[in-house]
């Protein structure tokens, strides 16, 4: 057991060429729009493998109406040259929207490519606490003045006890911070959200981590939110009252399907009893303008 953290709340400054989203303890809960990913769409990996790369620009739209606050941009499509087409989406992506984006592979090449393709600030997804990957990736990091998503997993599994994630969570947090030079703010834990279809019991464990996570270093968190309904009927309702908790325990982001209203509706009302809304002034506007609409 670490001592608690005390300092200011830590804000991972992200930005596109013009605009600046914080992730803050004291923020608005940041909506990273999880769409742009091949994974599980043969359609789309297909059409990528044909260079027709049409459908990200219908992903982008739809991610930013539902209002994604940073957009998570994945082109993990086997049979191709990765760093390549990440670096093209990327840069097709800062040319549909102002977005910050959140740059997504397990690849370092790819990485490399995209954040070169970058005018801005980004967000890496991800590493994990194995030493081979925070040797790999955390230097790539720093040279692009990025922040970074850190899973506290590492080469024997994922740890299922808070205790174990939080010991990798520490581990992660002192590499980066005191051999490469990352400062705190900057690094984004990944609690380890992981399918209540399968053990209902794992979401109090994620629950229990984040809470420590955000007592004991204080730093800002993300996670997978769609993983945690895996496999169970109604998957909107449950990520709708899963996403707020997580919010009390700590959670201040999440890689999320952004076009789900039901789920943003309830993050945005989340933000308001957690008085990161001053005075609901942007759940009042946002009821104005679908009033509005509407009429």
């Amino acid at each position: 057991m670490t001592g608690s953290y005390s300092g200011e709340p830590l804000h991972t400054v992200l930005r596109s060429a013009t605009r600046e989203v914080v992730l803050g303890h004291d923020q608005r809960f940041c909506l990273i729009g999880e769409r742009i990913n091949p994974t599980g769409r043969r359609i789309f990996q297909d059409q990528l493998r044909a260079g027709d790369m049409s459908a990200i620009e219908r992903d982008v739209h739809a991610q930013v109406e539902g209002g994604a606050d940073v957009l998570d941009v994945n082109m993990g499509v086997p049979l191709t040259d990765e760093p390549d087409l990440l670096a093209r989406a990327i840069t097709m992506v800062q040319e549909l929207t102002d977005l910050p984006i959140c740059i997504d592979s397990s690849v370092v090449e790819a990485l490399e490519a995209g954040l070169s393709a970058y005018r801005g600030r980004a967000l890496v997804n991800s590493v994990t606490a194995e030493d081979d990957r925070l040797a790999a990736i955390l230097p790539l990091v720093k040279k692009h003045d990025a922040a970074i998503i850190a899973l506290p997993n590492d080469h024997d599994e994922i740890p299922m006890e808070a205790d174990k994630r939080l010991d990798l969570t520490a581990k992660i947090i002192r590499v980066a911070t005191e051999e490469y030079g990352i400062a705190r703010a900057d690094i984004v834990i990944d609690p380890l959200a992981m399918p209540i279809g399968a053990d209902t019991t794992t979401s109090l464990v994620t629950f229990e981590t984040m809470r420590r996570i955000r007592d004991e270093h204080g730093v800002n968190m993300t996670c997978g939110a769609s993983n945690t309904s895996f496999g169970m009927p109604d998957r909107h309702t449950l990520g709708a009252a899963w996403l707020p908790m997580a919010m009390t325990a700590g959670l201040t982001s999440a890689i999320m399907d952004t076009r789900t209203p039901q789920i943003v509706e309830a993050v945005k009302a989340a933000d308001v009893f957690l008085d990161h809304d001053e005075w609901g002034m942007s759940w009042i506007a946002a009821h104005r303008a679908k009033a509005t609409a509407t009429a």
